[in-house]
């Protein structure tokens, strides 16, 4: 059996996209929300599975891992994020590289030798890495129209990930890898398949214009803290209102949080944009905390937590 373990954002899923229409293969799919990322606790293998793994951290899923190694599946694993020590096994192979201005789509395109790039441009552009999206789209010979469509798909694929919960997304991250997958290019989806593409427009938009109500928490030179409200629009926008706040004021880490269903916060934290660096070991100082070195999270900081938070925070950036 064929299993396909993905991040729901926009990298897992262009990442994804390509892959299967290079190797077309009938699949279970096994993805959630972004910050699910311990999506291989949930696999059941047998030997002989072939088991393929895009954009979710190996350190945090070292342990299912070994186990899916153990009962005899290959696994193919693809990603950007934190990895600690890669294991050598026969039936492993990796293509893992944690500099910050890469994602697992990247890592794909090049694997795949440029096929379906714009696809791999398309997540670029959601994950924020705005300069590698550029560079990799020169290639494709895109006018700056095509580019910025390229953009607005990948940043509302993204968004549509983010939430503390399936039912606050605008479409589940399969059903919507599903509505993508039968288009080599992203184009082409977006003119037949624009019903779906218009409500993440729509809703991108609408959330949007919340969020840019909203006032620093905490703010200085170096870093700023938005808290947003507990409700569903807020929890979508995290992610996306955090690249924004990024693009903004590039010289400044930014740090989004939402409210979780634990009564705890959720937090997106962004790296300086001339500085992609450190947003992974800060939020690892923290239990349920990890990422890359641009962009990173916390699944669960405690509300009382807060002020240590803030204060790491800022040490990390001062």
């Amino acid at each position: 059996m064929q299993i396909d373990v993905f991040n729901g954002d926009a990298d897992g899923i262009c990442a994804l996209v390509q892959l299967r229409l290079a190797r077309p293969a009938t699949a279970k799919l096994v993805t959630g929300v972004k910050r699910d990322i311990q999506l291989l606790e949930r696999l059941s293998v047998q030997e002989n599975d072939q088991v393929t793994v895009l954009d979710i951290s190996l350190e945090k899923n070292r342990t299912a891992l070994d186990r899916i190694l153990r009962q005899g599946a290959n696994v193919f694993y693809v990603d950007h994020h934190q990895s600690g020590d890669i294991p050598l096994h026969p039936h492993l192979k990796t293509i893992i590289d944690t500099s910050a201005n890469t994602c697992t789509s990247l890592l794909v395109d090049q694997y795949l030798e440029g096929k379906y790039r714009a696809w791999a441009v398309t997540a670029a552009f959601g994950d924020n890495l705005t300069g590698s999206a550029e560079h990799a789209a020169q290639a494709l010979s895109l006018t700056a129209n095509q580019l910025k469509l390229l953009k607005d798909l990948g940043i509302c694929i993204n968004y549509n990930a983010y939430g503390n919960r399936i039912t606050d997304l605008h479409f589940e991250p399969d059903a919507l890898y599903r509505e993508l997958a039968p288009y080599i290019s992203p184009f082409d989806f977006m003119v037949d398949n624009s019903t779906v593409y218009q409500k993440l427009l729509t809703g991108y938009a609408n959330d949007m214009a919340q969020a840019q109500q909203i006032k620093p928490e905490y703010c200085t030179d170096e870093i700023a803290v938005y808290i947003l409200p507990d409700e569903a629009w807020a929890r979508r926008v995290s992610g996306v209102f955090g690249n924004e706040l990024a693009n903004q004021n590039p010289a400044r880490a930014h740090a989004v949080l939402s409210y979780n269903a634990h009564g705890g916060y959720q937090i997106s934290v962004r790296a300086p944009l001339t500085n992609k660096s450190g947003a992974d070991e800060l939020c690892s100082l923290f239990t349920t905390g990890g990422g890359r070195k641009s962009a990173a999270g916390i699944n669960h900081l405690p509300l009382d937590q807060l002020s240590a938070f803030i204060l790491a925070f800022e040490q990390k950036y001062r």
